[in-house]
């Protein structure tokens, strides 16, 4: 049985179904790739601007806590030495740590397409956005007519900055491009809202 989009006008009314690519939508989802995917993408995102402080760089710790013998008590040379509290750490992170992971595009598309194959009963389709201006309101009431109430994804064909605008003050609601899919965005919401051109151009990059 063909796979297909069940679409709704900006009225939230039914307006037909549109063909999905079993290939892209229609493929047996692979949960280790996408792991990987994912573990991938949060790893990419770090910034690497942590750091930590080395016994060097603690301020104090210039005076000898105490002399060398008689006291009973160990050596100590500086109270900033790692073993003490306030002191230095040993191999801690230092500004300009790479956590970049990378992964090969075969497996890049295999997590994406798994990902949306996942997902295919939680999609919604729209003909078309019928937005002259921008209005949160608008598209509000009819994300709320279609069902998609709590966390949602609208992935558009295109930039465009009437919808970004419009459903940017939408809590839970998040915009991002076809072009610019990936795993997180499509696991991390209960509902995907996309357009047949949308499709058409997730189909076109993935699909080959």
């Amino acid at each position: 049985m063909a796979l297909t989009l069940k679409l709704h006008d900006f009225a939230g009314q039914a307006a037909g179904d549109s063909p999905l690519n079993d290939q892209v939508f229609g493929i047996e989802p692979n949960t280790h790739v996408m792991h990987l995917h994912l573990v991938r993408q949060l790893a990419n995102w770090r910034a690497g601007t942590h750091s930590t402080l080395t016994r060097s760089e603690v301020s104090g710790g210039g005076k000898k806590p105490w002399k060398q013998k008689g006291t009973g008590r160990a050596r100590a040379g500086s109270s900033r030495s790692p073993l003490w509290r306030h002191g230095g750490v040993i191999f801690g992170p230092r500004t300009g740590e790479n956590y970049t992971k990378a992964m090969p595009r075969k497996m890049r598309r295999l997590a994406l397409r798994s990902a949306l194959s996942a997902r295919v009963d939680d999609l919604i389709g729209l003909t078309e956005w019928k937005l002259e201006k921008p209005s949160t309101k608008t598209v509000a009431n009819w994300l709320r007519s279609v069902g998609a109430t709590g966390k949602t994804l609208i992935i558009l064909e295109a930039p465009n900055e009437v919808v970004t605008k419009s459903a940017r003050n939408i809590a839970g609601v998040t915009v991002i491009l076809a072009s610019n899919l990936n795993v997180k965005d499509l696991l991390n919401h209960g509902k995907i809202v996309v357009t047949p051109g949308a499709v058409a151009r997730i189909e076109e990059v993935f699909a080959a």
